[in-house]
């Protein structure tokens, strides 16, 4: 009997080794697990509806447990499902980029160039001078007067001109003027930095990533945040004129901002002399191996 178990185990392996080769050996697909659930949630069913209903489920629960027993012994049920070997090309469409080499001291890959500080301050700064024109002629067109998109942005700080009249600030005045030149100074110079961080990032379409894309989650954010914080400035502001200025900011910041000249990042300084020399050839290689 047992000489006669360990040929039939034989016998399996060796089907099963065959149909390894002609393809992938899976288990039979079964639906006795699915109805076991059913009769399970049937018999609790049952406890607060009707007797016959946790009959049912325990006729289904008792004929899914024989079926899928056996369905594993005394030997479990498999299918030989066919393969066809095929090489697929993996071919990516982004620029590729010089990276770090990938070694003991450095676990990842890192941009070996990017924008300075400098670069993001001078594309914020030209950028919000850029801005100024679309709110300009806003306010031209709108309340004619220049100093009706100044004073609203000098709202800002000034939380008891939110509430006033179109009037008061369509009217020149000294102090909103300073306030809305820090406000929009400040702004432009932190977004610009952004700008300088994030280009590096998208290298295949920078100004449209810097003109459409930020602008639109930008206003996005600030109108959702607005909203909550001051509901009487949210509605004063003319938010497709605020869109069109955003556009203009991240337009020119974008532009600028990618003229200028790359520096070396802290990771790349960090290398051997050999490697920034360009007299070792890891990272070409690595280069080479992106590429």
């Amino acid at each position: 009997m047992r000489d006669r178990e360990l040929t039939t185990g034989q016998e399996a392996r060796s089907r099963s080794s065959t149909d390894a080769a002609e393809g992938v050996v899976l288990p039979v697909p079964t639906v006795w697990p699915l109805v076991l659930a059913l009769g399970v949630s049937l018999m609790i069913a049952g406890m607060v509806t009707h007797w016959v209903i946790s009959a049912l489920g325990a006729i289904l629960a008792v004929r899914s447990a024989v079926g899928w027993f056996f369905e594993v012994l005394p030997h479990e049920h498999h299918v030989t499902v066919p393969t066809a070997v095929e090489v697929i090309p993996v071919v990516s469409t982004r620029e590729t980029r010089a990276h770090l080499p990938v070694d003991e001291r450095h676990r990842k890959l890192l941009p070996i160039e990017t924008f300075s500080i400098g670069a993001g301050v001078k594309g914020g700064i030209v950028g919000g001078i850029a801005m100024i024109v679309p709110a300009a002629v806003f306010s031209l067109v709108r309340f004619h007067s220049l100093w009706y998109a100044t004073n609203l942005l000098a709202a800002g700080g000034f939380v008891s001109w939110a509430g006033q009249s179109n009037e008061f600030l369509s009217q020149f005045h000294a102090l909103g003027l300073l306030a809305a030149f820090g406000i929009h100074t400040l702004t432009s110079l932190l977004v610009g930095l952004l700008y300088g961080a994030m280009l590096p990032m998208f290298p295949r379409w920078p100004i449209l990533t810097a003109g459409f894309i930020a602008p639109f989650l930008w206003t996005g954010l600030l109108h959702s945040a607005l909203a909550v914080i001051s509901p009487i400035l949210n509605e004063r502001i003319d938010w497709p004129w605020f869109v069109i200025s955003q556009i203009a900011f991240g337009l020119v910041c974008g532009f600028v901002v990618n003229l200028q000249v790359k520096v070396r990042t802290a990771q790349f300084q960090a290398l051997p002399f050999s490697v920034r020399a360009g007299l070792h050839g890891d990272l070409q290689e690595t280069e080479d191996e992106g590429q």
